[in-house]
């Protein structure tokens, strides 16, 4: 039988932002709210020496989303992929799951993506 291996997340999940997306012609030069989770996967992460190093800092995925949001995108498909790949790019991360709800993209309904990418 096999060890489990041991592994480390840490997430920042509801950051609400209000992003230029949308593919149709009416979302273009407005802003929409988006409401973004993301989990990263450490590798070799320790979180007992209390060092800030051996972690990913919230506020840095926090500041990638909201640049991301600042230029337009048409599909929250290519947002959430954009947002992913900047998060692998930390020497830490050794996976990453976005989730990305749009509320205003369909009535009634609450429309989004979800997308899991490992390094």
């Amino acid at each position: 039988m096999t060890e489990p291996r041991s592994y480390s997340r840490v997430f920042l999940r509801a950051l609400n932002l209000e992003a230029h997306i949308g593919y149709y012609e009416h979302e273009k030069g407005v802003t929409q709210p988006l409401v973004v989770d993301v989990e990263l996967t450490l590798a070799e992460a320790n979180f007992g020496n209390d060092d800030i190093g051996g972690t990913i800092d919230y506020d840095k995925i926090a500041a990638i989303g909201r640049d991301l949001a600042a230029s337009h995108v048409d599909l929250l498909e290519t947002f959430a992929e954009r947002l992913a790949q900047r998060c692998l790019a930390f020497d830490r991360a050794a996976a990453v799951r976005v989730h990305v709800e749009k509320p205003r993209a369909v009535p009634g309904a609450m429309a989004g993506v979800e997308i899991l990418r490992v390094k």
